[in-house]
């Protein structure tokens, strides 16, 4: 029991210094305007606006931070554009493996689902002569409308036709009765 408490205050010693010394996990490198280097914990005031490295602890390049550079409001409106697509993209990849899943849990092996893909086609198959049988039919019927229509306007041609004929002989006969008239009233 002595042995564990010793081994465990031994072990405590070693470690507590080391705890106490925590080591950053990263550090930045800068340049300043005058050419002095930087490393520390934090990028220091005198690099803003200029290049960065970041380093893990051992030193090893993490990534560079380039300076930020003001851009024209075309230039942001492209990079907006191009975030926009990268989003549309990306959603529009999860939606095909959100479909791709749905598939491969819906189906359990390849025959089926061309089963699936055979019935679907024959169901479109069936939806389309249904269509075209509707069009034909109402193809037909616009073709006897017209026919009728222009029957119609015949019978409209001939009955104007006989009207003004008939108004003709009205005329006539009124010119008649206005001659015979005063001569049959002498009698």
């Amino acid at each position: 029991m002595r042995n564990q408490a010793a081994v465990l205050l031994l072990l405590c010693a070693v470690v507590a210094p080391a705890l106490a010394q925590e080591v950053p996990q990263r550090m930045y490198k800068c340049v300043d305007a005058r050419g002095k280097t930087y490393y520390t914990q934090v990028p220091p005031p005198e690099c803003l606006g200029r290049d960065t490295q970041e380093l893990n602890k051992s030193g090893t390049l993490i990534r560079k931070n380039p300076a930020v550079i003001r851009l024209s409001p075309a230039q942001e409106q492209a990079r907006e554009a191009e975030r926009k697509k990268k989003i549309e993209d990306e959603e529009r990849s999860k939606e095909d493996r959100r479909k791709n899943l749905a598939l491969l849990n819906t189906y359990s092996s390849e025959k089926d689902v061309e089963d699936a893909r055979k019935r679907a086609l024959t169901e479109a198959q069936v939806a389309i002569e249904d269509a075209e049988r509707a069009i034909a039919g109402a193809v037909k019927r616009r073709q006897e409308l017209e026919a009728r229509a222009r029957e119609i306007d015949i019978r409209e041609n001939l009955l104007k036709s006989a009207e003004k004929r008939i108004e003709g002989k009205v005329e006539e006969l009124k010119a008649v009765e206005s001659r015979i008239g005063p001569a049959a009233q002498k009698r």
